[in-house]
């Protein structure tokens, strides 16, 4: 699967790392600090998505969803105060809770070994990049993103956000790369579509925060695993 691909592309949100719950938690409090109530996580992360879905297009689609959630809450703070509100309470999470999915440390290992080059290719904005690259001690210590991966594209890299395949584009373009030498990894509907949009392979990595999703997904993605595990399993058949 991977023997002619020479650069392997990683999502980070749900597919690199276990955090797309995280921001349902922080949007939860960030609804409540806004006067709103008490959500399911799940009803938080589908009225993001659809919200982000709908407004992929804009300029700063997450000041557009925070300016959202001050209008849907009567709240007298300006978008960009609430957008700050957001990542302050964000911090805690990200530099202490946020881990690698189980397996992924050692698939990422594996891939350098047989000489692979690896690439973040993320909607995550480029300071939570940081965080995971300077603070994150559970990062750090399994799987350093700078000794891992090449380059390391974020929200700001890319004039939309997925489903959108600009981020893969401008990886290819900026690397030098052909679409045929390169796969992707994502977990949910949209980088999938982005993925498949880009004209590149790709598999997706179970995360149950698509579970939403899966019929669709199941429909549009030609490899899924369950686990990092089975991913490790190819890489050490062909290698």
């Amino acid at each position: 699967m991977f023997e002619n691909k020479s650069t392997i592309i990683f999502d980070m949100d749900g597919t690199l790392i276990d955090s797309v719950g995280v921001w349902n938690q922080v949007d939860l409090r960030l609804i409540q600090t806004l006067g709103g109530p008490a959500m399911a996580e799940g009803d938080i992360q589908q009225r993001r998505e659809r919200f982000l879905k709908e407004h992929r297009d804009a300029e700063k689609p997450y000041l557009s969803y925070c300016e959202e959630l001050g209008k849907t809450y009567a709240s007298a703070w300006q978008a960009e105060d609430i957008l700050q509100e957001r990542y302050r309470i964000a911090q805690h999470f990200l530099k202490e809770v946020v881990d690698y999915k189980p397996g992924a440390p050692e698939v990422l290992h594996a891939f350098k070994k047989d000489g692979k080059t690896l690439v973040i290719a993320s909607t995550t904005r480029r300071g939570n990049m940081e965080v995971y690259r300077k603070e994150n001690k559970n990062i750090r210590g399994k799987a350093p993103l700078d000794s891992c991966f090449t380059r390391i594209y974020t929200q700001e890299d890319a004039p939309e956000i997925k489903p959108s395949p600009a981020i893969y584009l401008k990886v290819i373009e900026d690397m030098g790369l052909s679409k045929e030498e390169c796969f992707i990894f994502e977990d949910s509907l949209a980088g999938a579509a982005a993925a498949r949009n880009a004209g590149i392979d790709f598999a997706v990595i179970y995360d149950r925060y698509s579970d939403a999703d899966r019929e669709e997904l199941d429909q549009m993605t030609p490899y899924q695993f369950a686990h990092w595990k089975d991913v490790l399993s190819v890489i050490r058949r062909d290698m």
